[in-house]
C-alpha cells in the first residue's frame, strides 16, 4: 500500500488520538510550551491592531511560536483537504440522517449542512444566528473559560489542571444541552 493511500484514509482513534496527545509532552519538552490554539487570536490582535487596549499590551512576540504552530495547522488542513482528501463518500449514521431530515436538513454531502452553512445563508437570519452569534459565543466562551477545548481538554487535563477538568465537563454538558434543546429550537425557528 502506498503512503498516499494511507494518508488519504481516515486514521483510527488509536493512532490519531495518541499522536494528538503526544503533542503536549513534545511541546513541553522541546520548549516548555502549552498546547493551545485560542491564544493565537490574542497574539494576532496585539500584533496588528494599533489600539490602546490594556488586554493587548504585552510582548506578543514571546508567543510567536504559537502563530507558527497555528499556521502549520492551517497549511496542513489545506494540504489534507485539497491533496489528500478521502475519496470515499461521507458516511453518516441512518438514525442521524433521519433526525436531521426531521429538521429540514437533507444535504449530507459535506462535513457541515449546506442548508445552514452555505454561502447563500451568510446574510440571512440563519447566517446571523449560526455564524455571527454562534461565532461570538465561541469566542466569548473561549475567553471566559481561559482557553478553548483543545487547551483545556488536551493540555489542561494532561497536566492535571483542576479548572480544565471543570471546563471540559462544562463543554460536554453545554454540547448536550445545545444538541438536544437549543439546536432543535433554532432549526425549527430558521428552517
Amino acid at each position: 500500500m502506498e503512503i498516499i493511500e494511507v494518508l488519504r484514509r481516515p486514521w483510527p482513534w488509536y493512532v490519531a488520538g495518541p499522536l494528538i496527545g503526544l503533542t503536549v509532552p513534545a511541546l513541553l519538552l522541546l520548549g516548555n510550551k502549552s498546547f493551545g490554539i485560542s491564544s493565537s487570536l490574542r497574539h494576532i490582535c496585539a500584533a496588528v491592531i494599533p489600539a490602546n487596549i490594556s488586554f493587548f499590551k504585552y510582548d506578543w512576540k514571546k508567543g510567536i511560536w504559537n502563530l507558527f504552530f497555528v499556521a502549520g495547522i492551517t497549511i496542513g488542513g489545506f494540504i489534507a483537504s485539497f491533496y489528500l482528501a478521502n475519496p470515499a463518500e461521507m458516511v453518516i449514521a441512518e438514525a442521524t440522517q433521519q433526525t436531521l431530515s426531521g429538521f429540514g436538513l437533507t444535504n449530507f454531502s459535506g462535513l457541515m449542512p449546506a442548508e445552514i452553512f452555505g454561502a447563500s445563508n451568510i446574510f440571512s437570519l440563519k447566517g446571523i444566528i449560526f455564524l455571527v452569534f454562534g461565532g461570538f459565543l465561541v469566542g466569548f466562551g473561549t475567553r471566559y473559560a481561559g482557553g478553548c477545548t483543545s487547551g483545556h481538554a488536551i493540555t489542561g487535563l494532561a497536566t492535571l489542571q483542576w479548572p480544565s477538568l471543570v471546563a471540559t465537563v462544562s463543554f460536554f454538558i453545554g454540547g448536550l444541552v445545545c444538541t438536544h434543546w437549543i439546536l432543535p429550537f433554532l432549526l425549527t425557528l430558521t428552517l
